[in-house]
């Protein structure tokens, strides 16, 4: 990433927070005030009001709409996966920054994590450009299906998941444009 590109920096600087990755997920589902969100998430209506406020001003959340309550205004954010969001090249910290808190967020949720179906994969190799965007095709697909289906916490007859991906080239082989990948419902544009 481009260090002078600041919304890009504040975008992922806002992200790179385990309590702001929960409210990402729960946001996606459905809009909530803050009130809501500091219930459903154990935090205190003062610290859920920070963390909305850092997201909605990096941009990662909209307000969808806004209700008159005991003589204020409380705003109801959502988290919007399918917005059209250029394709950001963060620099090595932020990566980093970002993945330590997603680390952390994975630990929180396999503390939970219920007996039954999963899926976990690790893997470091060589493959061929064509079989590497295939890949990265199926796990963004894998990703705006989990977020299309998104419903609201306790919804009957549906099941609470988890699902974190992290993949990127790493160095020593191919780079730049040899490997530029657009997901494959862009290329179409």
């Amino acid at each position: 990433m481009d260090e002078t590109d600041t919304d890009a920096v504040t975008r992922l600087r806002a992200t790179a927070h385990p309590v702001r990755l929960r409210i990402l997920s729960l946001l996606t589902a459905e809009a909530m005030s803050a009130a809501e969100v500091a219930r459903a998430l154990e935090l205190t209506h003062a610290n859920a009001s920070y963390h909305l406020r850092q997201l909605h001003d990096a941009g990662e959340l909209v307000v969808e709409s806004e209700e008159k309550i005991r003589g204020g205004v409380a705003k109801r954010y959502r988290y919007d996966a399918s917005r059209d969001v250029r394709t950001h090249r963060p620099g090595i910290d932020e990566r980093v920054a970002y993945a330590r808190a997603n680390a952390l967020e994975v630990e929180r949720r396999l503390q939970e994590a219920a007996p039954g179906a999963s899926s976990s994969s690790d893997l470091e190799t060589w493959v061929d450009v064509e079989t590497w965007h295939r890949a990265l095709d199926l796990l963004h697909e894998a990703s705006h299906l989990l977020h299309a289906a998104a419903r609201p916490a306790g919804t009957p007859e549906t099941v609470h998941v988890s699902a974190t991906t992290q993949a990127f080239t790493m160095s020593g082989g191919l780079t730049g444009e040899a490997v530029r990948w657009k997901p494959a419902h862009e290329e179409t544009r």
